[in-house]
């Protein structure tokens, strides 16, 4: 044997066994699959007691694990405020079982439509049907939340679900696999872990309903791989969502509405403002006024060690990155506070970035952390033609009591969801649907539109004993023919 042969034998091993791994990783999926797809074979319309029963279980469930959720959060972020946890993650979760049971008898009720005097005596239904098995891929930034909400969704349309979490937050992983698996069977709900392969191989799955959160770049091969199966896909993505402030609003008034939906998380919030347009002669009483409102809110006798961290490393260097390029560029990067950043404990402080440029990735790329670009304008117009030239975002963020500026945005700009003197917490509104619109997305769930997402929508026409539809059956040219093009056609 060379020592080219030598060299190359553990690698090849070591490929092997990860092939090996990846294989079986996929067999064990498509296993639980059809598992979970005979399963609601031999049930195919859960009744509305039985999708309460689950809830309930589930919101019990919850009530049970929130502890150990808050501590799993806060290991996987290396520190993550209980406080921040419990809104971001565990309310928002409550809620939406809470608002689900109330309104579910509703939604699954058959739905009347009209039916032409052409095809009377008769009546026209919506029956909304459960769709079987369906696939959820959730991230890390909101782990417990971005699973539960899907999986609320899906339980109330009547169909199993099969989860697969991000391996980023392996801590709050193992409290949800085990209190899900406390509650349902695995023929019914199944929490699947795994790496990007993992990820592929459930992608590929033939699911009769896929649900993404993530980001636009991986969207775009979820939805490919679901394509080969004629899988129907939600995609919940991102984008640069915007904060415009007009020239009238005190500016602590507008800095106090958005302010909480950039910090909160670190930034890492699929809705958080992205950036700022600011009239041009309100820019340095912004950034003072952004400065002074941060500090009050996480004043820095605390210390860092009580302040939300990104992720992890390679999601802190992304950013650091950011600000680097943004620097040699010519733009000024201002941490706020008195506290350094620390990339040791992957900790950064709200970031303000003046004088970016379009060329910058910081201006290119979803930031989806503490760093925000703030850009000067001077005529609205240019505001919403800049808007309207990128991809269209996520969210949109108007600070404005001036009800034509207002509405200048909501009907010249595109966007999957808008907030007027607010900033992110339309997402958390029950019964307002989420979802994205072009690049940020497509479809949308929350509420009855998540009920809606996982059924069917299926068309219902109901004929009784008497039947007249014959009289225009052939052979044509009779009377009653002429009649109908008469009164109907206009001939």
């Amino acid at each position: 044997m060379n020592n080219a042969e030598k060299l190359s034998e553990p690698v090849m091993m070591e490929q092997e066994t990860a092939q090996c791994s990846e294989n079986k990783s996929a067999e064990t999926i498509n296993t639980l699959f059809y598992l979970q797809k005979r399963a609601f074979n031999k049930e195919r319309y859960p009744s509305y007691e039985s999708r309460v029963a689950d809830l309930k279980l589930l919101k019990s469930a919850i009530h049970r694990e929130k502890d150990n959720l808050l501590r799993a959060l806060e290991q996987d972020f290396g520190y993550r405020s209980h406080d921040e946890s419990m809104l971001g993650d565990i309310f928002s979760s409550l809620s939406s079982i809470d608002y689900t049971i109330k309104h579910l008898r509703r939604w699954m009720k058959p739905q009347k439509r009209k039916v032409g005097i052409v095809f009377q005596p008769a009546r026209a239904e919506i029956h909304y049907q459960p769709l079987g098995v369906v696939g959820i891929i959730s991230p890390w930034n909101y782990p417990v939340f971005l699973t539960i909400g899907p999986l609320v969704a899906a339980i109330a349309a009547g169909n199993r679900a099969m989860i697969k979490v991000s391996e980023y937050t392996p801590a709050t992983n193992a409290v949800l696999v085990d209190m899900l698996s406390s509650v349902f069977p695995r023929d019914k709900v199944h929490v699947v872990e795994g790496d990007a392969n993992v990820a592929k191989s459930f992608s590929e799955l033939p699911f009769d309903h896929l649900l993404f959160t993530g980001s636009t770049q991986v969207g775009r091969h979820v939805m490919l791989a679901a394509a080969d199966k004629l899988v129907p896909v939600t995609l919940e993505l991102g984008g640069k969502s915007p904060v415009i402030i007009d020239d009238k609003i005190p500016l602590n008034e507008a800095v106090k509405r958005f302010i909480y939906g950039k910090t909160m998380n670190a930034g890492q919030t699929c809705v958080s403002p992205d950036y700022i347009y600011c009239p041009n002669e309100r820019l340095d009483e912004l950034v003072a006024e952004i400065s002074r409102r941060y500090e009050s809110m996480y004043p820095s006798t605390l210390g860092n060690d009580k302040r939300t961290r990104v992720i992890n490393p390679k999601q802190f260097q992304r950013l650091m990155g950011y600000l680097e390029e943004a620097q040699a560029q010519g733009a000024q990067v201002v941490h706020l506070g008195e506290l350094d950043v620390q990339p040791e404990g992957c900790f950064m402080p709200l970031t303000l970035v003046l004088g970016a440029s379009a060329s910058m990735k910081v201006m290119q790329e979803e930031i989806f952390g503490p760093i925000l670009p703030i850009l000067g304008y001077q005529d609205t117009q240019d505001v919403i033609d800049a808007i309207n030239s990128n991809a269209r975002p996520l969210g949109l963020y108007v600070l404005s009591f001036d009800k034509g500026f207002q509405r200048r945005f909501l009907r010249e700009t595109h966007a999957g969801g808008v907030c007027i003197n607010d900033a992110a917490f339309h997402v958390v509104v029950d019964d307002l649907p989420f979802g994205g619109v072009g690049d940020s997305g497509m479809g949308s769930y929350h509420g009855v539109e998540g009920f809606r997402t996982f059924s069917h929508c299926k068309s219902v026409l109901v004929r009784g004993k008497l039947f007249f539809s014959d009289m225009l059956f052939p052979p044509y040219g009779k009377k009653m023919h002429h009649l109908f093009y008469k009164f109907f056609v206009g001939e």
